[in-house]
C-alpha cells in the first residue's frame, strides 16, 4: 500500500472510531432527544401499569387490590378527597407501615387515592394518553417536571411499590431504572410516544 493510501485508510479508521465514541447527540444516526424520551417512557409506562401503581390509580373511584387488580373488597370508595368515605377511610386499615403477615393490609405514610378533582388515572390509559396526563400540571396533581421527578424518587407511597409486603408482587423494574427513565423522559421535554 502506498503511503498516501495508508494515510487515507488511517484517517478513515480514526473518523469511524471517533463517530462510534461520540455522544449520541453528536452522532448522525443517533435517536433524537424526543425519540430517547419516548423510548424511556416505555419503561415508565410499564411501571405505572403494574398493579402496585395501577391499583391506586383506577379509572373510577373504587380502589383496586391484588395482583389481578380486582375492585377493593368491603365496597370501599375513594371519596372526594381520595381518603375514603364515611367509616371506611383509607387510614382505618392502611397504616404508615404494612400490617405484618401475608396479604394483610399494606401501608405507607399518607395512604390514599388521588382526589376526585385530580383523578390521575393510570388504568385503561395508553402510553400516549398517560404521558400527556403526567406532563400536564392541570392533570398530574399540579406538579412541575422537577416535582414529578422528586415524587417518584422519594415519596414513601411510591417507594412502597418496590417493597409491598408479603403476598404482593413488587414492581419488576428496579426503582433506580424507573427514576432514570422518568428523568430521561423529562429531560427530553416529556414527549408522548406515538
Amino acid at each position: 500500500m502506498k503511503p498516501a493510501a495508508l494515510v487515507c485508510a488511517a484517517a478513515a479508521a480514526t473518523a469511524l472510531l471517533l463517530a462510534q465514541c461520540a455522544s449520541p447527540s453528536e452522532r448522525p444516526d443517533a435517536p433524537s432527544s424526543a425519540e430517547r424520551g419516548a423510548a424511556a417512557f416505555a419503561t415508565v409506562y410499564r411501571v405505572l401499569q403494574h398493579p402496585r401503581c395501577l391499583n391506586c390509580h383506577p379509572a373510577g373511584r373504587v380502589p383496586l387490590q391484588g395482583d389481578d387488580s380486582r375492585p377493593h373488597g368491603q365496597f370501599v370508595q375513594g371519596g372526594d378527597d381520595g381518603q375514603g368515605l364515611f367509616s371506611q377511610r383509607c387510614a382505618s386499615c392502611h397504616f404508615a407501615t404494612p400490617v405484618p403477615g401475608p396479604n394483610l393490609p399494606p401501608g405507607a405514610p399518607n395512604w390514599h387515592l388521588p382526589a376526585a378533582d385530580m383523578p390521575l388515572i393510570f388504568q385503561g390509559r395508553s402510553a400516549t394518553e398517560l404521558a400527556r396526563q403526567l406532563a400536564d400540571p392541570a392533570h398530574n396533581g399540579g406538579k412541575t417536571p422537577a416535582e414529578l421527578l422528586a415524587h417518584v424518587t422519594h415519596d414513601p407511597l411510591v417507594l412502597w411499590g418496590w417493597n409491598p409486603g408479603q403476598g404482593r408482587t413488587p414492581v419488576d423494574v428496579p426503582h433506580a431504572d424507573f427514576v432514570a427513565a422518568v428523568r430521561t423522559w423529562i429531560e427530553a421535554g416529556c414527549p408522548a410516544p406515538k
